[in-house]
């Protein structure tokens, strides 16, 4: 053997360059093992789809009787008031614990029992998500709201996030609406999705869930729509689903049916007070929906007096209250052909979901 042949062989840069290129080999090996399986599990719903009705709840709503309808976004039951949100700017991304989750589950249901709402329409429920350990809260819901009919569409379906450090892994989770009332039909409607590949592979596919209920005495329908619009957006995915929903609205106004559209809009109405609660330096700020562009014959309702969000970049308790974020993002588009007697954002104090419920009292002409 050659003196060049023993220096190579003995070279200590040779081995360390050997070890560093296969652990690059296998890091690429397994990233682009992950694209692929991402690519073949990701969520592709259809435009529409037909969405199955669970329940036995067989009255017609009625015209001229007061019914109420609550809307509420529960934090999937584990973002209560001790986390904070990396995507909000906080730290947390596993933010509960199953006991915290199981815990704030008991305290949503007990509190929408109490106020025995006819319809509910819910946001942010998870089926099975490591976010909420594997909790079916779905069921547990719609358990305990026996002889109402129900409807559950996914907005967010992803076998695996690997994003960020730790992981937040398994997400499943949706739109759940219930009613103490008959539900003729369900469809799921895709709304616009603002992210590009591959980081629409990892995101919310955002939906509405129309809910058509036959009502008494009349030819004509209630259209119940369930919905969570984008958030964590440049804006435009906001502009689009808002337009969607628009256009879907006056669709079913020119039937002469009865609309309610509910949920977490991620943006205030311009008929609000829009400095209310004014986005603090830093922070996110939602969107505004310019109410003058729809026709006329709509009804947008917030209730100024609460917030109903509370921002996520550090946890509630504990923190200085006098300067902290709160928004105003949740409540109701509804046709003029629905009097609307009562509404109120019930002040929960966020302990156990970072949005409180509003309510509202309503009565078809």
């Amino acid at each position: 053997m050659s003196e060049n042949e023993k220096k190579k062989k003995t070279n200590p840069f040779l081995k360390v360059l050997k070890v560093i290129v296969i652990v690059l080999l296998v890091l690429i090996v397994l990233i682009a093992g992950l694209v692929v399986f991402l690519s073949v599990t990701e969520y592709r719903p259809a435009e529409k789809e037909e969405i199955k009705i669970e329940g036995t709840a067989s009255e017609k709503i009625p015209t001229g009787k007061s019914v109420k309808v609550l809307t509420w976004n529960v934090g999937y039951c584990a973002l209560g008031e001790d986390t904070d949100f990396f995507m909000d700017g906080g730290k947390m991304v596993n933010t509960s614990s199953k006991e915290q989750v199981e815990s704030n589950l008991d305290a949503v249901i007990s509190f929408i029992k109490s106020e025995k709402p006819s319809i509910i329409l819910l946001q942010e429920v998870d089926v099975n998500s490591d976010r909420s350990h594997h909790i079916n809260e779905t069921e547990s819901i719609r358990d305990a709201f026996d002889g109402y009919s129900s409807t559950f569409a996914y907005n967010f379906k992803v076998a695996y996030l690997p994003y960020p450090i730790p992981p937040m892994g398994k997400i499943g989770s949706g739109v759940l609406t219930l009613s103490a009332y008959k539900i003729d039909s369900s469809e799921r409607i895709q709304l616009p999705i603002p992210f590009k590949w591959p980081v629409s592979m990892l995101n919310l596919k955002r939906c509405l869930d129309i809910n058509r209920m036959p009502v008494g005495g009349s030819d004509k329908e209630l259209v119940l729509i369930d919905l969570h619009l984008e958030a964590y957006d440049d804006g435009e995915g906001k502009i689009l689903q808002t337009a969607a929903l628009k256009e879907i609205l006056d669709v079913e106004y020119e039937k002469g049916n009865y609309v309610i559209a509910g949920g977490d809009f991620n943006q205030i109405f311009s008929s609000e007070d829009t400095g209310k609660f004014k986005a603090l330096e830093g922070k996110w700020a939602p969107g505004i929906i310019d109410v003058s562009v729809f026709k006329d014959g709509w009804q947008f309702l917030m209730d100024e007096r609460i917030p109903t969000c509370r921002s996520l970049d550090q946890p509630l308790k504990g923190a200085d209250l006098s300067n902290f974020q709160y928004y105003l993002i949740d409540g109701f588009i509804v046709s003029d052909n629905v009097t609307v007697s009562e509404l109120e954002t019930k002040d929960l104090g966020f302990v156990n979901s970072d949005h409180n419920p509003v309510v509202m009292e309503i009565i078809l002409k």
